[in-house]
């Protein structure tokens, strides 16, 4: 397809993100929202507080991008080089901008243990040649230069101001500068595949996917997310490909597929109990509260989840969910007898529609040649039926944990 594609880079400025400091989340936010608009990132950069690192940043970036977002290093203090080392670039002067000082004055007016001083006013000297976009919850004005059909624009570093910024101007300003094709997504989680099992197959559907849909693996945990991505100027048509190519992977991968969206699984049940009326309790052993976790972490959990009792001891086990004391010192704790016990159990104690629970060996000790590191059994039930597997997970315990609670999840959106 002859669809132009626009072309982002960002930027962001200072030693605190090189350092390990603080974290880089306004890139990854800027990303998704420009995606969303119809622009692609080209690449992301992270450069320290020095005029030569942001030249040299700035002018690769024009070289491969359309639109150079910078983020950090406009405040008042003396690491803030970000404006005079742009005013070197497009050989032009600081000059003191009237409406910014109005806009910083309107901004304490409403906090009264703040005044404007030198360097707070110092914000208000903005390039000559920029256009000068107001920050309206922060005193850093944006600046907006446009050179050879390219845009350069500089936000705050604060995230706060520069989600502001992006969400209510910059990326309007930018819709009416370029024109944007659609760009689309579409995920299909799969689970029961490793990645390359998954690529072999569906090799054949992968090789006939047309050229402007593209496919990505992104595995996590035993679940493999194929995202399909798609770039037209007619989204209605780009649409109906897409889920026409859909239809033709149900076909290949049938009930290894556990979703068409890209929301977490605690967040699909969630939605699924909702709906449906249904209360939820846990009994957790190897996997510790994790899967407990994972599902009160979506918000309105309350409406569902009853509660979790961890059964790490055996005791607690058959003193709280009725689990056979015979039953453990013939099977084991670790056993299908054992974790369907502790699901009925916990169900009945709690009053819940559906219960899950865990037993395994998480590591990376506790493990025999009968009962190896990684084995682990899980159990979903409800009054109508109940769904049991032993899984065999490897001998990383992190990993181990992560991925029964996955199984559970798994198995918890297949009951339901």
């Amino acid at each position: 397809m002859n669809t132009k594609v626009i072309q982002v880079e960002i930027i962001t400025i200072g030693d605190e993100i090189l350092i390990g400091q603080i974290v880089d989340t306004n890139s990854a936010w800027m990303a998704g929202v420009l995606n969303h608009a119809g622009f692609e990132l080209a690449q992301i950069t992270s450069v320290h507080d020095r005029k030569d690192h942001i030249l040299e940043s700035l002018e690769l970036a024009l070289n491969r991008a359309d639109i150079v977002l910078f983020t950090g290093g406009i405040g008042p203090t003396n690491d803030d080089i970000t404006k005079q080392t742009l005013c070197e670039y497009f050989e032009t002067q600081l000059v003191f901008n009237e409406s910014v000082l109005k806009n910083i004055e309107t901004l304490f007016s409403t906090r009264p243990y703040f005044i404007i001083n030198d360097l707070t006013r110092a914000q208000a000297m903005v390039p000559e040649n920029c256009t000068v976009i107001q920050n309206i919850v922060g005193t850093a004005p944006i600046t907006w230069f446009e050179k050879n059909g390219k845009i350069i624009v500089s936000m705050p570093g604060v995230p706060y101001e520069m989600k502001h910024a992006m969400t209510t101007e910059i990326i309007s300003r930018l819709h009416d500068y370029f024109r944007t094709p659609s760009i689309l997504h579409k995920t299909v989680q799969v689970y029961g595949f490793g990645e390359s099992a998954l690529a072999i197959k569906i090799a054949d559907w992968e090789n006939q996917l047309p050229e402007h849909i593209h496919l990505a693996y992104l595995p996590n945990s035993g679940i493999v997310k194929l995202r399909l991505s798609g770039i037209s100027d007619n989204l209605l048509e780009l649409e109906f490909v897409m889920n026409q190519q859909i239809d033709l992977l149900s076909a290949i991968l049938g009930d290894a597929i556990i979703a068409f969206e890209d929301k977490p699984l605690e967040e699909l049940i969630g939605y699924l109990l909702s709906v449906k009326g249904y209360s939820i309790s846990t009994a957790e052993s190897c996997t510790g509260g994790n899967i407990a976790h994972l599902l009160t972490s979506v918000a309105g959990a309350s409406n569902y989840f009853k509660g979790s009792v961890v059964a790490y001891a055996n005791d607690v086990k058959t003193n709280l969910l009725a689990v056979s004391f015979d039953d453990i010192q013939k099977f084991g704790a670790v056993s299908q007898t054992v974790v369907e016990q502790m699901a009925n159990g916990v169900r009945k104690l709690l009053k819940t529609d559906i219960a899950v629970a865990t037993s395994g060996i998480a590591g990376p000790t506790g493990g025999t040649s009968e009962k190896p590191v990684g084995l682990v059994w899980i159990s979903v039930c409800s009054t109508q039926r109940s769904i049991t597997r032993e899984f065999r997970f490897g001998a990383l315990r992190d990993q181990n944990i992560n991925r029964a609670t996955q199984a559970a999840l798994v198995m918890l959106k297949e009951l339901l």
